[in-house]
């Protein structure tokens, strides 16, 4: 059954079209020849007009010359950013050809590589084996997107040159003069306009970090930078500075990392050549401390900020190594891990020297060759399994930071499947926390006390509007040595944090804290300086920036209490004691001495006065050094912390007992 179209409906695919529109014929169609194409599109070829873009120019053509070097024919390189912003690179190569190209007839080599697209020496591997340049555009691009270039090469003893505007020569190629010791190419040419527009120039700084970032990465080359003098000190850059390293990327990581802690303190570097090629692989890795990894990973000198199959590669064989690792040392928590887990958190240099290379895009931001995650995978896991046997000691600090962030991985994904569970309810505080009235957090405080006992006296002996009290049940769970999950299923914990209201590790928000200040209260002996070292600990952990933005107080309760006739005070200690004896009690007569068991066993009322009263009491403030911080010394203090709180507290044992070794001839006496 037909129906009619309604007047709203779009016309069919075969409806005849609307009139008005203009014919289309073959005179429509437009042939771009020569380098129209890159002045047309130059997005096609560099990534855009924008800053990163403008500064791919310099690296096309820094690129050409490190082929230079890294074919072994040249050993350096110069670049010099002029007064007027234009840019000179400089290689002692062999020199782009300057004789004719027989199939252009009338043209040189060099005026068919700088107006042609594909054209270079690159594609049949026969005068390059590995080089950065693969699709013959880059120089030419170049040109075509330079308001001038100046092209200088100087082959047999005889300097030539030729000048080039918007992609077309201005003029023929001309023998300049004879030269001695002089050999290789020069390129100078100042981006267009027209393309990037008016305001835009180099960077001295981008150009500075790209010329010593190359010589990184070929140990071989000398990279020289030099700019104007009124650039360099506008952009606050050295006017001239020479880059050469012998351990290349080595260095690089090195210099990158300074002096920030490392997993097992040791770097994994190394080079080897690929079986069967030409290419070669470099790497050096290591694990920074405080997690903050990263990845700088080159193929064939071309910077791949976004990655690729080598990169891919490099994970694969950090992963499975270790993992290896632990099953070869009956570690089963290995089996857990993951590369997130590994390599998320390394520090990795990468560098891949392969022949015809396959990156995704003329601007090779990504490399997109499987057979090169296979090749990086097998030779680099080989070394790291022989670098993890070779130091039992760091390869077993590094598998446990591996697992700790695994457990840490699989924690915050319950956490966020509980959140889901209870999405919409309302949190519940814990049981047995005795909260003040107060609604605000200014002002207010909570006690951590040890056992029902004393808990029961400070519940009485406190101000309820503005103090709160948690009885914890005994010695608490030591999370420097304890697995994530020990610490997620552990009830005095569980409810310590769900009483702050502020959360733990990676969940962990200052501004939900329900309290001022955090009060360790404890007894006045071993094992109440025991319980506040297992809280101190916990504290600096899973909620540092609560110590380090003074949140963290220590109760001072006394030990003794010293009483003549109606005169009493309290010792905190066997010298306060002796002291007060002294001086206080000068004049003798009968001294009644009695010594607290504990918090419990103390009246409400002398707890309030000596330990809870505002007025009174003694407290200590909890102050924790930042690694961060701008003094050095206190940085240092910082790293000399963590280093102990590990050492006390940590998972081996072995640490301790040096530790008490070492220290145990200043001890006077002991308390057991």
């Amino acid at each position: 059954m037909a129906r009619a179209k309604r007047k709203t409906e779009d016309p069919g695919l075969f409806d005849e079209a609307p009139s008005g529109g203009g014919d289309y014929t073959a005179q429509d169609i437009e042939v771009l020849e020569g380098l129209e194409p890159v002045r047309r599109r130059p997005g096609m070829y560099i990534g855009g007009t924008d800053e990163r873009a403008l500064h791919h120019l310099a690296a096309e053509v820094l690129d050409n010359s490190m082929d230079e070097a890294v074919a072994g024919h040249a050993d350096r390189i110069e670049m010099h950013l002029n007064a007027d912003r234009s840019l000179a690179i400089t290689d002692n190569g062999r020199g782009i050809p300057i004789d004719p190209h027989p199939k252009f007839k009338g043209k040189s080599a060099l005026e068919v590589i700088l107006t042609t697209l594909h054209s270079g020496g690159k594609f049949d591997g026969k005068v390059y084996q590995t080089s950065g340049g693969l699709h013959g555009v880059g120089l030419s691009v170049v040109n075509a997107l330079a308001s001038h270039l100046r092209v200088e090469v100087a082959r047999d003893k005889e300097l030539w040159a030729q000048e080039y505007s918007q992609g077309m020569p201005t003029g023929k190629l001309k023998k300049m003069k004879a030269v001695q010791n002089r050999r290789g190419t020069t390129v100078t040419f100042l981006p267009d306009p027209e393309i990037f527009g008016e305001k835009a120039a180099f960077e001295a700084q981008r150009l500075y970090d790209m010329a010593k970032s190359k010589a990184y990465l070929f140990r071989g080359v000398e990279i020289r930078w030099s700019c104007d003098s009124e650039i360099a000190a506008a952009d606050d850059v050295p006017e001239a500075e020479t880059f050469q390293f012998a351990d290349g990327i080595l260095d690089y990581l090195r210099t990158t990392l300074g002096e920030r802690p490392l997993v097992g303190a040791d770097i994994f570097a190394g080079r080897t050549d690929l079986n069967g090629s030409s290419g070669r692989i470099e790497w050096a890795v290591c694990w920074p401390a405080d997690a903050e990894g990263f990845v700088s990973s080159y193929c064939n000198t071309v910077p791949t900020p976004e990655g690729g199959s080598h990169v891919a590669g490099i994970r694969g064989a950090l992963t499975r190594s270790l993992k290896g690792y632990g099953e070869l040392t009956n570690n089963r928590k290995a089996s857990q891990l993951t590369s997130d887990d590994i390599a998320d958190g390394a520090a990795i240099v990468l560098s891949l020297f392969i022949s015809e290379p396959q990156f995704q895009g003329q601007t090779k931001e990504k490399l997109s060759m499987p057979e090169a995650a296979r090749i990086v995978e097998a030779q680099i896991k080989d070394h790291f399994d022989h670098h993890l046997s070779n130091d039992r000691q760091n390869a077993d600090a590094l598998l446990e930071w591996a697992i700790e962030r695994a457990e840490e991985r699989k924690r915050r994904r319950e956490d966020r499947a509980l959140k889901r569970k209870t999405a919409g309810r309302k949190s519940r505080l814990p049981g047995k926390l005795a909260d003040c009235t107060l609604s605000s957090a200014e002002g207010t405080e909570i006690f951590l006390v040890e056992g029902d006992s004393a808990g029961g006296s400070a519940k009485q002996a406190r101000k309820r509007a503005t103090q709160a009290i948690l009885p914890l049940r005994g010695k608490i769970l030591n999370v420097a040595s304890a697995s994530a999950d020990k610490l997620r299923g552990n009830q005095e914990l569980a409810d310590l944090t769900l009483a702050l209201g502020c959360g733990s590790g990676t969940t962990f928000d200052l501004s939900k804290l329900r309290y001022e200040r955090v009060v360790i209260m404890t007894d006045a002996d071993v094992d109440g300086a025991h319980i506040a070292a297992l809280l101190m600990t916990f504290f600096y952990r899973e909620m540092p920036e609560l110590v380090t933005k003074g949140h963290l107080f220590l109760a001072v309760p006394p030990l003794y209490r010293l009483a003549k006739g109606g005169d009493v005070v309290y010792a905190l200690d066997d010298a306060d004691r002796e002291r007060l004896m002294a001086e206080h009690f000068s004049g003798g007569g009968k001294i009644e001495i009695s010594r607290f068991k504990g918090l419990g066993e103390m009246p409400p009322a002398q707890l309030r006065d000596t330990t809870m009263d505002p007025e009174k009491r003694q407290m200590i403030q909890v102050a924790l050094p930042s690694a961060t911080d701008a003094d050095k010394s206190r940085a240092r203090d910082a790293k000399a912390t963590a280093q102990l709180v590990e050492q006390l507290m940590g998972r081996k044992a072995e640490l301790r007992f040096q530790f008490i070794q070492k220290n145990a001839k200043f001890v006077g006496e002991l308390d057991v």
